[in-house]
């Protein structure tokens, strides 16, 4: 007997158990329902949230079945921002309209200044900024030769510097023009070999629900750059560019999924081919989420704290295209490439067909009192101490199997064998025969 200040021993059965149902917990995995202590699994400790689900793939978020209202949202954001863009239009920089700019030694403090003197010349100034933190650069409208020295001696007088340190330039709306031609020629190009790689790789349907992410990126991208009145440069057009490589990686990597998914799904009829799909976007969903947030946050640094904060105009155009078009392109990859590609599929007889199939196995199933195959939490069973496993059997054999009592069975016999003689014993011919006479060996 023990007395209450007497430390309690735990028997050797015991402490394996709880300190690899420990370990579960600390693993984040799920508990054996019947263990000691009732029926209900042991409560995880705090590792059972948001987070922990989607590292192990099992956020559970129905991206396919939903698909309708996801259709619906980007349809109304997808619509605010073409409105944007027709109704409020484009900023378009001096590379596109045309124009003469002024580059002159200053000061953040000159300035306002600077752009006062040639704005009382008579120009007409769309922008002005500091470049290099010792350089002044201001952007105005087309000037006349007369009216360009006149804007050159009024910055000259305003700063305090000579003429001749003043840099005009002037730029034709033309070469503008050029830019634009060859950047289409260039997405173009790039549409195209985009739609054969995914027709070849994959199949033509994903090559459409991706053809559709990428249109969804460049009209939110462009939406949101006009509602917000930057000015187009060339790095607006080369930040495009490059987001439509980003989102197609992310949608291709997602797509991968998919198809290892559905890999002979109609022999095995386990899933829906929308369920399938949906599984690959579930189980790439952190994947995805972790890429997108160590891409933003340097493009971030640059948006913010690079043109918000220190005032560095030239990367704020680029930085807001960069920043607004992966954003997009996370959410076109998970929530709207693959939805559309499983819409696609489901229409097709051959999925159609297996739709019944699956489903008719669930009720097959759930009619008999079945469950269906799912994922197991735990294979390691424990019992107390001193407790002896035994294999339950069922009540009922469905099968015609014949179970044969002890009594009932009888040695059976094998012809040609030969018995083991008991100790001491001659043994003796197969059958019970003597060896035919002869001569004796010797």
């Amino acid at each position: 007997m023990t007395r209450p200040t007497d430390p309690v021993e735990t028997t050797p059965e015991e402490g394996p158990a709880t300190s690899g149902d420990d370990a579960l917990a600390d693993a984040g995995l799920p508990q054996d329902p019947g263990a000691e202590g009732g029926s209900e699994p042991a409560p995880q400790r705090g590792r059972g949230g948001l987070t922990h689900r989607l590292y192990n793939g099992e956020a559970g978020l129905d991206v396919v079945g939903r698909s309708k209202l996801i259709y619906r949202i980007t349809a109304v954001v997808l619509l605010l921002c073409l409105l944007a863009m027709v109704f409020r239009g484009f900023n378009f920089g001096i590379d596109f309209a045309g124009g003469n700019s002024f580059r002159l030694p200053g000061t953040a403090e000159q300035l306002q200044d600077a752009r006062a003197a040639a704005e009382e010349a008579g120009a007409q100034v769309a922008s002005a900024q500091v470049v290099g933190g010792n350089e002044l650069l201001i952007r105005t409208e087309q000037l006349a030769n007369a009216d360009e020295r006149a804007v050159v001696e009024a910055l000259a007088d305003t700063v305090g510097i000579a003429p001749n340190e003043v840099s005009p330039e002037s730029v034709s709306a033309e070469w503008g023009s050029d830019i634009t031609d060859q950047a289409l020629v260039a997405l173009a190009v790039f549409l195209v070999a985009v739609v054969l790689f995914l027709a070849v790789r994959f199949q033509p349907k994903m090559a459409i629900g991706a053809m559709a992410a990428l249109l969804h990126d460049i009209l939110v991208t462009a939406g949101i750059y006009a509602l917000v009145g930057f000015e187009v440069t060339p790095s607006t057009v080369i930040g495009f560019l490059t987001i439509l490589g980003f989102s197609l990686y992310d949608t291709v990597v997602v797509f991968d999924k998919v198809d290892e998914n559905v890999k002979d799904l109609e022999k095995s009829a386990r899933m829906t081919w929308g369920e399938a799909a949906n599984l690959a976007v579930n189980q790439t969903l952190m994947r995805s989420i972790n890429t997108s947030v160590i891409a933003l946050l340097p493009v971030a640094g640059l948006l913010f704290v690079g043109a918000g904060l220190l005032g560095v105009g030239t990367l704020k155009d680029l930085a807001l295209v960069l920043f607004v078009g992966l954003a997009a392109g996370t959410y076109s990859s998970i929530f709207l490439a693959t939805p559309i590609v499983a819409d696609l599929k489901e229409r097709e007889p051959e999925m159609v067909a297996l739709r019944r199939r699956v489903l008719a196995r669930r009720a097959s199933v759930a009619r008999t009192g079945g469950a269906p195959a799912g994922p197991v939490a735990s294979a390691r069973r424990r019992r107390p101490a001193g407790a002896v496993a035994v294999a339950e059997l069922p009540e009922t054999v469905d099968a015609d199997v014949v179970v044969e009592s002890p009594a009932t069975v009888r040695p059976e016999t094998l012809r040609g064998a030969t018995a083991a003689p008991r100790p001491g014993a001659r043994p003796q011919r197969p059958g019970g025969q003597n060896r035919p006479a002869g001569k004796r060996r010797r």
